[in-house]
């Protein structure tokens, strides 16, 4: 559960200045602002400062613009990149910022945003945003020189998704008992690490196909991404984790399919990581169970990858119990959400 504190304060509406802090106070930490700018471009037209949140969205005039997770923002269109869904934004120490996934703009926070709109720099830009939003920063409301009600909405307590759990397996493949079960996160912290890094430079030295693939058996622990086992077999499943590994090899362009899959429209990444030998790439993905047999939705994703990406996928997905090795990746992704 998140609580929000509200804390109540008066200010002389005659001494409140256009600034910054005050701007953000009253556009939620900026997202408004965000919201205001990219509905110049993709909506029509509007009427300047409705913008509200709904349901963890921001909306204008009824859309929405930004969906929020927590406090990050999904990736949206960004008009200064042709348009493109590139455009990330969140809420670091009380502020919007954001970062474009192909760096069309520099990194920079909501009033740098706001400045490649308007075109306004300095107080002028701080002016334009109180006028066209209707902040009313620093007008006096009626006959008296009245005080103004600020309502600060402190940083809430942000709770996180719970990280999937799964079975880890110690060296070698042959051990199927598993040694415990595990979070994404502590596979993520396992593969950023140094744990690996010995046994991943020297698999990737090996030649020889077949010695390479014997030194991979016996030299590294693994996981099975799709679920909790009593022992590594599809029968002794305890509890599927919700979670599909697609298993890319032999790619001659990883740090390009890399970069499409974390954009791909249908499937948001949970985990993604290069693969021991060092030519492939491991896709965790959230699947639906409610819906669909994990086996039919594996054939189901292994189509779409095929005619969106001209790509042929590891059939070995289709197991619950596929064993994926562990290798040292310092540049693994995992989503946001779990940091």
């Amino acid at each position: 559960m998140s609580f929000f504190k509200i804390i109540i304060t008066t200010k002389t509406l005659s001494a409140m200045e256009v600034n910054k802090e005050a701007i953000l106070s009253k556009t939620h930490y900026g997202l408004n602002i965000y919201a205001y700018v990219l509905r110049q471009y993709y909506s029509g037209e509007t009427e300047p400062g409705d913008s509200h949140t709904l349901n963890g969205e921001i909306r204008n005039s009824g859309q929405t613009v930004l969906s929020l997770s927590g406090r990050d923002c999904k990736p949206t269109k960004n008009p200064f990149n042709a348009g493109k869904p590139t455009l990330w934004v969140k809420v670091v120490d009380n502020c919007a910022v954001h970062t474009d996934g192909e760096k069309a703009i520099e990194d920079g926070n909501v009033f740098d945003f706001a400045a490649l709109h308007f075109k306004l720099s300095g107080k002028e830009l701080l002016d334009k945003l109180n006028e066209v939003l209707h902040l009313q920063i620093g007008e006096k409301n009626g006959f008296y020189n009245q005080d103004e009600v600020i309502f600060t909405e402190l940083e809430p307590e942000i709770v996180k998704p719970k990280a999937p759990v799964f079975s880890y397996y110690k060296k070698p493949v042959t051990n199927v008992v598993p040694t415990k079960e595990i979070t994404l996160i502590e596979v993520y912290n396992l593969i950023q690490g140094n744990e690996y890094a010995s046994s991943t430079s020297t698999l990737r030295s090996i030649q020889d196909e077949k010695e390479a693939r014997k030194y991979k058996a016996f030299n590294f622990d693994y996981v099975t991404f799709s679920g909790a086992f009593s022992k590594r077999n599809d029968k002794h499943l305890k509890k599927h984790s919700g979670l599909l590994t697609i298993d890319f090899d032999h790619l001659s362009n990883i740090s390009e399919i890399k970069e499409e899959l974390l954009k791909d429209n249908y499937f948001e990444t949970e985990l993604l990581f290069t693969s021991p030998s060092g030519d492939g790439l491991k896709w965790i993905i959230p699947m639906e169970l409610t819906k669909v047999k994990h086996q039919d939705y594996f054939k189901a994703v292994a189509n779409y990858i095929q005619h969106t990406y001209n790509l042929e996928v590891d059939g070995s997905g289709k197991d619950i119990s596929r064993a994926c090795f562990l290798p040292h990746d310092p540049n693994v992704f995992i989503n946001p959400k779990y940091l």
